[in-house]
């Protein structure tokens, strides 16, 4: 257990898309909605332990048109996100404290749906976690399950942290108009 905790926190410390999801979500909108992305985003990671111990990610690993759907059904949703960003002004823009408070279901929704469509992270737990299974304790599924549980709750606590610190510099940024306009101002931000 010792060695896979070790193994999980490399892994989960590392950039990823989650960590980008979260820190994006607080410096922009907010310690709150920062906190919901890494919910949603760890309610996923809990989908794909259920997956992973019925053997539902194997099959999406044996499956070629299994997992181009999700594949593809994945990407087309971070397109639509995308565009949909693109198309809001104020997707990137760091908000006022006047601004309305961001929807959180949706981005309980967004976070969860994001996370569950990326069959990488179905591949990720399908060649990580059995590494960890002994086969002298017992059934793999429950062991499957408990390995995946404990991985998402570590991402979640390392998610929350991280959701902490970029609301806390968002909320800076925007107590600083000169820092905002600096924000505004920059490449990608509008």
């Amino acid at each position: 257990m010792i060695l896979f905790l070790a193994a999980s926190l490399v892994v989960i410390l590392a950039p990823g898309p989650d960590n980008i999801l979260v820190l994006t979500r607080g410096v922009t909108q907010g310690r709150g909605a920062a906190l919901v992305s890494a919910a949603g985003a760890s309610l996923g990671l809990v989908v794909h332990s259920v997956f992973a111990a019925v053997g539902l990610s194997a099959l999406l690993a044996q499956s070629a048109v299994a997992f181009s759907v999700i594949k593809y059904v994945g990407a087309a949703y971070l397109i639509y996100l995308g565009v949909r960003a693109l198309l809001s002004r104020e997707g990137f823009a760091i908000h006022a404290d006047d601004a309305p408070p961001p929807k959180l279901r949706s981005i309980l929704v967004q976070a969860f749906a994001t996370n569950v469509l990326n069959p990488k992270v179905a591949l990720f737990f399908l060649a990580f976690l059995p590494q960890f299974v002994g086969p002298d304790a017992g059934s793999a599924a429950p062991q499957l399950l408990l390995l995946g549980l404990t991985f998402a709750l570590l991402g979640l606590a390392f998610l929350c942290v991280l959701a902490y610190f970029s609301g806390t510099r968002g909320s800076w940024l925007r107590t600083r108009p000169r820092s905002r306009a600096a924000w505004a101002g920059s490449p990608g931000a509008s």
